[in-house]
Parts: structure tokens; sequence; C-alpha cells
């Protein structure tokens, strides 16, 4: 078994062998992976393939894809296959065979014609709709669809049969090369599941018509690679519908699953690179009120609810919900949250929030929901939680351990991984030359844009030109404690608590009026905060230098900063107050 990295996702190749034929062209499917990193496949085990698919590839190599594997615990050791087994021939039509078990209804033959080798049939079954008969189409299930070549699949007109598990949205799209709308919508079945997208007219013909959790057949729609920053679906491909897709309702009764999820721990969350989507599940332990935000590139008012998720590792995060979802949610009776494709932020620490695409169920009837709820229930209410978002009003926030610089710098904390901490700490120096910068006024982009002396500001990271522009701060500032300093940056919203103004007033007294510019930065200095820090290696030039960014800060009060200690004295002695 052998490893291989391929983009975003990593695949594993195996040699496997019946005693006689053996193959080394094995693909797993991306979706097993997990069975690999769980120790359940391993070398030497026996595997029963079930369900697979065969192709040609470079000539005469055939890439067997393993795509529903029964696996056998013990390992095979005595009589291991030798290497020098003949492997899969031509004249072997067998391999092309996709069997059908009696015990899996939903499981369609595949049959290699020894006339046609480049058509994979499936035979029609008595019981599909009349639809599909009239249309005399190949059934497929979506682990068929995307791993069977893409040229192929324009060669006949395929169907799948899916579970409409999350539906976004109209969304709609301005830029450079005109306007349109889309939304998207994740299918599923009995072998994986899919993201399939609509746009422009396919949006006016399906948007009503498709509804959630309903079945469909779906025929004839366009593979593409799928793009794993906005999708955390367990498949390499996505679908896209065109003028030639068709959406049937399905109204047999099907085995087709409901919403599959591949739950994250939060106690695993620090280690997640930003901007990950993940699968969470949580008890909603205490939720905000909905509150109004204006989203500063189109004026836009945004609803919004923060909740905080608890589960099993005694770690907790905030989650937060937008539009609908935010305004739907009633979180008194602490219920399980499941949220599927949330995405990750280290913005005052670990914190979630949904998007466009996220699934969001309350007390889902799955194992995991029903065993949290009894942990809950049983006494996980009252243990005590290391919280990983920054709570402004107080003390809490991503790994609440108290740190001075110097001891930081002992521990070498950020020197193999991004770590966070806390200090209590006085702003020396800010840093006014280049603190403040215009930025592109697109939504989600902040870089930083080129004056064409002509009216107008270039974003080269969005290729396009504005007649305007936002102003955006990045102060650097020296830190100092009892023990040391150290050069920290704080991005746009810090920024501007800290200052005690907004971006915009700095950058036009940048421009106007240098001395009251210069004012606000001499008169943050010298002000005790406690930071919330983010600290990591990165390379500039080859060389590998420390930086340490301000994450969250808030003044000091000193009631809390003294229950801080006291907590802290309590715990070194052993001896409580009320032992005194």
């Amino acid at each position: 078994m052998k490893r291989i990295p391929t983009g975003s996702q990593e695949r594993y190749r195996l040699l496997v062998s019946d005693g006689e034929w053996s193959s080394s062209f094995a693909m797993l499917a991306t979706h097993l992976n997990c069975k690999v990193t769980e120790g359940v496949i391993t070398n030497n085990c026996i595997i029963q393939m079930n369900r697979y698919v065969c192709n040609t590839v470079q000539g005469n190599k055939k890439l067997g894809l393993n795509m529903k594997p029964h696996i056998n615990q013990t390992s095979y050791q005595q009589n291991q296959p030798h290497i020098n087994q003949i492997p899969y021939q031509q004249n072997h039509p067998h391999i092309y065979q996709i069997p059908y078990q009696q015990n899996q209804p939903h499981i369609y033959q595949i049959p290699y014609q020894q006339n046609q080798p480049h058509i994979y049939q499936i035979p029609y079954q008595q019981n599909q709709c009349q639809v599909l008969q009239a249309a005399q189409c190949q059934l497929l299930s979506l682990e068929q669809a995307s791993m069977l070549p893409r040229q192929l699949l324009c060669q006949v007109q395929w169907t799948v049969c899916v579970r409409v598990n999350n539906k976004t949205d109209i969304r709609t799209w301005s830029n450079s090369r005109g306007e349109g709308k889309l939304f998207s919508m994740d299918l599923i079945d009995e072998s994986g599941e899919i993201r399939a997208t609509a746009f422009n007219e396919q949006v006016d013909k399906f948007h009503d018509t498709i509804e959630l959790n309903k079945v469909y057949f779906i025929s004839s729609a366009t593979l593409k690679p799928a793009n794993k920053q906005y999708c955390n679906l367990m498949n390499d491909y996505e679908m896209t519908f065109n003028k030639m897709t068709e959406v049937t309702p399905c109204h047999e009764v099907t085995s087709i699953p409901t919403m599959q999820f591949n739950f994250v721990p939060i106690d695993q969350l620090e280690s997640l690179n930003k901007d990950t989507l993940i699968d969470i599940i949580g008890v909603c332990k205490e939720a905000h009120d909905i509150s109004t935000v204006i989203q500063k590139t189109s004026g836009r008012e945004l609803k919004k609810r923060d909740m905080q998720l608890l589960d099993e590792t005694q770690r907790e995060v905030r989650l937060t919900l937008w539009g609908s979802q935010a305004e739907n949610f009633d979180g008194s009776q602490q219920p399980i949250v499941a949220v599927k494709g949330a995405k990750l932020s280290d913005f005052n620490g670990r914190c979630l929030s949904t998007i466009a695409s996220s699934a969001v169920q309350i007390n889902p009837d799955i194992r995991e929901a029903h065993k949290l709820k009894g942990w809950f229930d049983n006494g996980g209410c009252n243990i005590g939680t290391v919280n990983l978002s920054n709570q402004r009003s107080g003390f809490g926030g991503a790994n609440d351990t108290f740190k001075t610089f110097g001891e930081a710098m002992a521990e070498k904390l950020g020197s193999i991984e991004s770590d966070f901490y806390k200090n209590k700490a006085y702003i020396t120096l800010i840093r006014h030359d280049n603190s403040v910068y215009a930025a592109c006024p697109s939504d989600n982009c902040n870089k930083k844009v080129i004056d064409l002396n002509n009216g107008m500001y270039r974003c080269e990271k969005c290729g396009r030109e504005y007649d305007t522009f936002q102003w955006r701060l990045m102060l650097q500032m020296n830190l100092m404690d009892c023990t040391n300093t150290v050069w920290a940056t704080a991005f746009h919203d810090i920024a501007e608590e800290i200052l005690g103004t907004t971006a915009e007033n700095i950058g036009n007294l940048k421009e106007t009026d240098h001395d009251a510019f210069t004012k606000f930065f001499i008169n943050a200095t010298f002000k005790e905060y406690v930071f919330n820090l983010r600290v990591k290696m990165e390379s500039y030039n080859d060389e590998g230098r420390l930086k340490t960014s301000v994450n969250g800060c808030k003044p000091l009060d000193l009631k809390e900063y003294n229950k801080l200690l006291i907590d802290e004295i309590e715990k070194l002695s052993g001896v409580s107050k009320g032992e005194c």
C-alpha cells in the first residue's frame, strides 16, 4: 500500500492479489481513506471487493478503483502472494464486471461487452421509473459516475438516483465578465455524495422544483474536478447542470441514506489550517441574541447569531449562524447542533462560521447525537471546559493559559506549528508609517490597490479596476511585559479598537492633518491590555522568522485579573479559598 498525495486530498494505491492474479494499480476511493488511517485496511489484510470499476490508463495498464470493500480484519501472513504473480491481462474479460449481489438491491451491474469494449452498460431493472425506460439511459451510482472516464460519460446518457441533502439560496455575482446567478446542492446515494451547481437558466428551471430531502433521478450533468477550497464532500468531482440536464422525482421507496458526516472533535480544531471546511457536532451550551451587522462592501444588512458548542473533549468553540439559519435557531433547550461544511477561522482564537453551502441539523437522529446528549445530561454539563474562542467580555479564550513573553520564548512556541497564548502587556511603540493602506473594495479581498493616477485603482488579486477603495489598518506594535518585548501585528478590527477610531478616519487624517494622525498613535501607547496572541514560524527570503499576531485584545480589568491570579495560586498551593 502506497500513499499518493494528489492536490488537496491524498489517495492510496494498493497492490492486490487473489492468489492467482495480481494488480498493482488498484486505487482506493477517497471516502475510504479513513479505513487506512484507522488501521482497518492494512498490509496483508484480506478484503472482499463488492463494488469496483476498471479503466484503461496509458494503453494497457488497468486502474482498478476500489469502491466498497468488505474488510476481513484477520491479516493474511502465511503464503503471502509473490510480486511475480501473473498480472491482469487483456484476455480476462471478467475483470470488467461489477458483480450483482442479491442482498444489495441498489448495486447495479456494469457487465463488460466483448464486442463493445468501451461501453459500460447497466441492464434495465423492472422496477425503475417509466421515464428511465423511455430514455434508455445508464443508471449509475455517484461513485461510478465520478470514477468512469469523463469522455466515456459524454458518449452515453447516464442517470443517478440521489437524495438532496442540502440546497442553498440563489446567489448572484457581478464581475468584469458579466452578471449571473447560481445555487448549489449536496446529493447523496448509497455509494457517496457529490456537490451539484446550477447557473443562470438552470437556476430558473430547477431551483423551485427541487426540494430538500427528496429523491430524484438526475441525468446528463457535466462532471469536473471539485474545488476543495469551497467543498468538503468526499468526492474528487462535482456536477454542473447544463441545458441537457434532466431532473425527475423518484416516487419509489428507496434505501438511499440521509446526510453523511465526518465529524471533527473540537479539541482537534487547533491543529487544522485556517479556512478549512469541517463537519462539527456539539451541544449548544449557550446561544446569544440575534444581531445585525452591515457588510462593508455592499452595505447589506446581515443577521447573525453566535453560540457556544461543547463536546465530550471538554472543549467549546464559538459557532456563528447567518441569515435564516440564525433567525430560525432556538437554543433555549440546549439542543445538539450538527453542521456540515462549517468554515474554521483563527480570528479571536478558533471559531466556526456557516457559509452559503453549510447544512445545519438540530437534534439529528444519528448515533453521535444520542451519545453526546447522554454525556451532557449525565454530568457533562457540569464539567469544566476550555474555550477555544476568545470572548471579549472576559478572560476566556483560545488557550486560556497566560504566559509571559519570557516563558513563550523559553518554550519555543510557534517553532513547529501555530501556538496560541495570552499575555498581559503594555504597548510601548506603534509604527505609524505604512500603518494604513488603500485596499480593494470588493467583498472578501483586502489586497492593496495600485493608484493608476487617473482616478482609478487596480487590484492585482481581482484583476479589476475600481473608482474607489477602502482604508484598512495594519499596526506593527512593540509589546512589553515584565520579562521581555515582542513585535506583534494587529489587523483592521483590532487595530481600530486600539487606536479608538476608524481606518477611514486615520486614512483621511494621514492625507490632510499629519499632526492629528500622529496623535492617535501616541495616545494609544503605554496602555495595558490582555492580548490573545498567535505565534508561528514563517519564511522570509529562505530565512525563518517568528511572527506574532494579535487575535484579540481588551483593556485590563483588574478585578478579573485578580480573580485569575487567585485561581492560579489555589492551583499551585492545592488549597481553596474556603479552606483558608
